[in-house]
């Protein structure tokens, strides 16, 4: 179980207050799930996904990894982040392996555990190529491959999609569900976009803006009817995934209206 309990952080601002960026988050994501955190730009959602990573230390609250506080970064949690930060010099089977390299593994064993992801997000034919010949798709996948080679117990996203085109993040979101559903990795994932979150999570959190709160959770079953027909637009035109992102969207518009009104 990833714990999360009252977590709560602030950042020393330029004027007299400190900005309250995250504010008593509660939230469980035990193993195998997929936990979307939805929310506008400045909600807290990638303040609280760096400090799962371990990037940056509560001001109060805890988040605990299987009994253990999380105090800093580690290899149980692997990070894929808004931008590939593949190394242009290496080749992508040794971007893949870098996590390994530092971790004092042989090279072959090295080669073949990045052999097998590659293949694991369709990329095996790619693995002596550099990253200046690959699309933006295909370094997010080398990215998602490199998070996975140590064997985290969960995969941190942080907006991993948002930069590519609409028809290569909807390819992207299903090469996402096949890896989960075939590694049953547990995954934290943060979106702007309500059709994202309910099409990949089984938990979405929605988030209010600054300071960070989860002000409405949902427990889903999209991801899993993906996996069982492979319908994209059936799941896109049930009634229920129509009437749960109009509700979403509500949600977000209030908040965003109060914080109109407060500015």
């Amino acid at each position: 179980m990833l714990k999360i309990q009252n977590a709560t952080v602030y950042f020393e601002g330029r004027g007299e207050k400190p900005v309250h960026a995250l504010d008593r988050v509660n939230l469980d994501i035990p193993d195998g799930d997929f936990v979307v955190a939805l929310g506008a730009s400045g909600c807290g959602k990638s303040t609280l996904l760096n400090a799962i990573a371990g990037f940056l230390p509560l001001s109060e609250g805890s988040i605990s990894l299987n009994g253990r506080e999380i105090k800093g970064p580690g290899a149980d949690r692997g990070v894929v982040f808004q931008k590939d930060t593949l190394l242009p010099w290496s080749n992508v089977a040794d971007n893949v392996a870098l996590g390994l390299k530092f971790a004092g593994i042989g090279r072959a064993e090295r080669r073949d555990r990045a052999e097998e992801l590659l293949d694991l997000v369709g990329l095996k034919d790619f693995a002596k190529s550099f990253p200046y010949e690959l699309s933006g798709g295909m370094r997010q996948r080398v990215g998602i491959a490199r998070a996975l080679a140590t064997e985290p117990d969960i995969l941190l996203m942080d907006e991993p999609f948002g930069a590519l085109d609409s028809l290569t993040r909807e390819k992207m979101q299903e090469l996402l569900i096949e890896v989960w559903h075939r590694t049953r990795k547990r995954i934290f994932f943060i979106t702007h976009s309500i059709e994202e979150a309910l099409f990949l999570g089984t938990q979405v959190v929605v988030m209010s803006p600054r300071p960070g709160r989860v002000v409405a959770r949902y427990e889903l079953d999209f991801v899993n009817r993906f996996i069982a027909t492979g319908d994209v637009r059936a799941i896109n035109l049930a009634p229920e995934f129509g009437e749960i992102r109009e509700e979403i969207r509500e949600i977000l518009h209030k908040d965003h209206q109060k914080v109109e009104i407060a500015a």
